[in-house]
């Protein structure tokens, strides 16, 4: 019975959302559209300042009549939250500004910046509920049980799962970092709340001080969200990997071309929702046909662009197919180097032959997460050829993979 009515609230959730994305969204089906993006941000954060100013003002009431600490706390963490919404709102309209000559990628970095304030803000939050609690846990005063103060905190806590679920549904279709940080500020308050409330019942049934200790609980709650929110707006902005999904995409769309035979030094730049550029090398055969290799590239940044949304560079590297001795080679050392690390690949491989020993001149693509630095990495490749082939000389470049 309980999860019929959940099922009905949720979809009266969603038809009051299509609702208002209908009024005040053109083409509010259009996800990937930027201005879609902005207005559903815009939306968002209005509608978080208008219901977080109610929740503030109805706690604070209920932690007045009740004396709590944890109330009166948890009523002030929703006014964080209503600022938090103006942050986000105001974010995603500035966010959506065009490039200028100052700003020739566009101003899109700016809604992960309002997020990373957004974070700071429950930080901030979290930090002086926890010195209250602190106080009212040396100093513990009476608290009581009001009618009214129940019926305000579980209807907060209704309140904080619709928020929860219409931030969520539309991060996930707009792919906003912001609006999902909001969406788990809004289920780390339903569990705040729901906390506090418990700390008013538990105090009134066994006359043991439980408001500061629950009001410790509900800062733990605040600050390990705002750590999670900082380092999901900071990473992009630090220039973290592309989605694996996104490199699969590139990769077929790529490699779909017959005569491109392979593709390395792939970075996707982002500077922003929306707003990502792909730059990589693609490999051709030595003796193609220069004009009709250019006019290859040309389609397939074409293509990019319609399939992934990014504008792309593409740069060609000739590569040696019709050398039996050379493909033999690279084939082998490809799978040598996999004996430091199974995720190591290599590229530019060349063949120089000489009367006493043979040059292979290639560059190693490593992962981050190998530990070992580039001289140590150098050498183990030198070792590992020489015992395979002692009159194989080895010319070695490190690079590190960016997808």
């Amino acid at each position: 019975m309980l999860s019929f009515y959940l099922i009905s609230y949720f979809i009266e959730v969603e038809e009051l959302l299509t609702l208002l994305a209908r009024l005040f969204i053109k083409n509010y089906k259009s996800y990937d559209s930027p201005k879609v993006r902005g207005a559903y941000g815009v939306l968002c954060g209005v509608v978080g300042i208008v219901l977080n100013l109610l929740l503030f003002a109805g706690k604070l009431f209920a932690g007045i009549i009740s004396g709590s600490i944890a109330v009166a706390a948890d009523a002030f963490n929703n006014l964080s939250d209503a600022g938090s919404s103006i942050i986000t709102a105001i974010g995603f309209k500035l966010a959506g500004q065009k490039p200028d000559l100052q700003h020739p990628f566009g101003h899109g970095r700016i809604e992960y910046i309002s997020g990373a304030i957004v974070s700071m803000l429950i930080m901030v939050v979290g930090v002086e509920l926890l010195k209250s609690s602190v106080e009212k846990i040396i100093h513990p005063s009476e608290v009581q049980l009001s009618t009214v103060a129940v019926i305000i905190m579980c209807a907060s806590v209704c309140i904080k799962l619709y928020m929860a679920f219409y931030n969520n549904r539309i991060g996930k279709k707009i792919d906003s970092v912001a609006v999902k940080a909001v969406a788990r500020d809004s289920i780390s308050d339903c569990c705040a709340t729901a906390a506090v409330l418990l700390s008013l019942v538990v105090t009134n049934l066994t006359g043991i001080q439980t408001d500061g200790w629950f009001g410790l609980l509900v800062a733990g709650f605040i600050l390990f969200t705002g750590f999670k929110s900082m380092k999901d707006t900071v990473s992009p902005l630090l220039g973290q990997p592309p989605e694996k999904e996104l490199v699969r995409k590139i990769e077929e769309t790529v490699l779909a071309h017959p005569e491109i035979k392979g593709i390395h030094d792939l970075i996707v730049h982002d500077y922003g929702p929306g707003r990502q550029m792909i730059s990589l090398h693609a490999e051709v055969a030595r003796d193609a046909d220069i004009l009709a290799i250019h006019d290859v590239i040309d389609n397939t940044e074409k293509e990019l662009f319609i399939k992934t949304g990014c504008q792309a560079v593409i740069h060609m590297d000739p590569i040696t197919t019709d050398d039996a001795r050379a493909v033999e080679l690279k084939k082998a050392v490809a799978e040598l180097v996999k004996k430091i690390d199974g995720r190591i690949s290599i590229h530019d491989f060349r063949v120089v032959e000489g009367y006493t020993h043979t040059n292979i001149i290639f560059d190693v693509v490593v992962p981050f997460d190998v530990q070992k630095s580039e001289e140590e990495l150098r050498q183990e490749v030198y070792r590992i050829i020489q015992e395979y082939d002692s009159t194989l000389n080895a010319v070695v470049e490190i690079d590190r993979a960016y997808a």
